[in-house]
């Protein structure tokens, strides 16, 4: 029987990742997914990489910062052993404001995304150039906000290169199999529940998300963020609209009427959508834990268990993060995971 240094529970964006930095660390690695790879919330379709605004500068931000200035080289290397594409493109991001007072702000904050982001990106306030049919979204105070942070991958084909890569390194990728070496848990709603119930306390849930892919080609384009709603366009030539955020419903991956409204909406900010055909709809739960932030080590009391769980709505932006400091934690015990996404923060 081969040696396995590390059983990956989990074929979901984290579990992928991790499993992605010890193989190429040298382990031997053994992912398990009953289910296959992204079939929970890493099958979603949205894949908006887009940073948190420049203020308030915290250990989370910090982190979300240098994940997505690490997706390139991530990415990159996922691509150049799967031979398949990963969708990733930093393309950037417009904000439109709504009056002078959100213009003020967003002054503010471009002068401060200058000391935290330092040379790597990005944050202006530009004035709305509007012409038919372009891909600008309708800015009442005439301005928007341009990041150059913010970028994009495809969720279902970047877990299909990663799972891919792995394969080809040597990895094996299985449904069900015994545990051996370290185990790292990334098993998303699934495991908040069963973490919960072995902790006897809530450490997290499951909150559902809808989103759609629309027939229309602007795979250069900037995603857009506007009253809510991301609008990301896709290098394969289709646009990505999403998401909810709801936690009452009936059926977790079923797509209802309120994904009709996401999408008139979407033509309504940029009235180049108007007609696209829809390409497929999503609905599914995304895994928030308790403290907002991705929760990250030990499982308390279960020795060489290990758990990454809670990506939420942030989880592809901070997987080349997370799969670095889990890695360094699992293999070399060394200890680099932030203030605020230690299991504890949720416990």
């Amino acid at each position: 029987m081969a040696r396995i240094d590390l059983t990956v529970r989990g074929a979901g964006i984290f579990g992928l990742s991790v499993a992605w930095a010890a193989q190429m660390r040298g382990a031997k690695v053994r992912v398990i997914d009953p289910h296959g790879i992204g079939a929970g919330a890493s099958g979603g379709v949205l894949g908006a990489l887009a940073p948190h605004t420049p203020e308030n500068w915290n250990p989370k931000k910090a982190f979300q910062l240098d994940s997505l200035l690490a997706a390139g080289p991530f990415w990159a290397g996922v691509e150049a052993v799967s031979g398949l594409p990963s969708g990733y493109g930093r393309t950037g991001r417009l904000q439109p404001l709504p009056d002078d007072a959100a213009v003020a702000l967003a002054r503010q904050r471009a002068d401060t995304a200058k000391t935290l982001w330092g040379d790597a990106a990005v944050w202006r306030v530009t004035r709305q150039v509007d012409a038919p049919g372009s891909w600008v979204p309708a800015a009442p105070s005439g301005f928007v906000v341009e990041d150059t942070l913010s970028g994009r991958l495809h969720p279902r084909q970047a877990c299909d290169s990663l799972a891919t890569a792995l394969r080809l390194k040597g990895a094996e990728i299985v449904p069900e199999a015994a545990d051996a070496g370290a185990v790292l848990w990334a098993t998303g709603v699934d495991g908040l529940r069963e973490m919960s119930v072995a902790l006897g306390r809530s450490i997290g849930a499951g909150v559902k998300g809808q989103a759609a892919l629309l027939h229309f080609d602007a795979r250069e384009r900037p995603q857009v963020f506007a009253d809510g709603l991301h609008i990301v366009p896709h290098a394969n030539g289709t646009v990505a609209v999403g998401s909810t955020s709801e936690r009452d419903f009936d059926d977790p991956r079923t797509a209802d009427t309120q994904l009709d409204g996401l999408i008139e909406r979407a033509a309504d900010i940029l009235p180049v959508l108007h007609g696209a055909r829809v390409a497929a709809r999503w609905a599914g739960l995304r895994p928030r834990a308790r403290s907002r932030a991705p929760m990250l080590g030990p499982w308390p009391d279960r020795a060489g268990h290990y758990v990454a769980n809670g990506g939420f709505k942030i989880g592809f932006g901070m997987a080349p993060g997370v799969a670095e400091v889990m890695a360094d934690l699992i293999l070399d015990g060394c200890d680099r995971i932030p203030d605020g996404f230690r299991v504890e923060d949720s416990i």
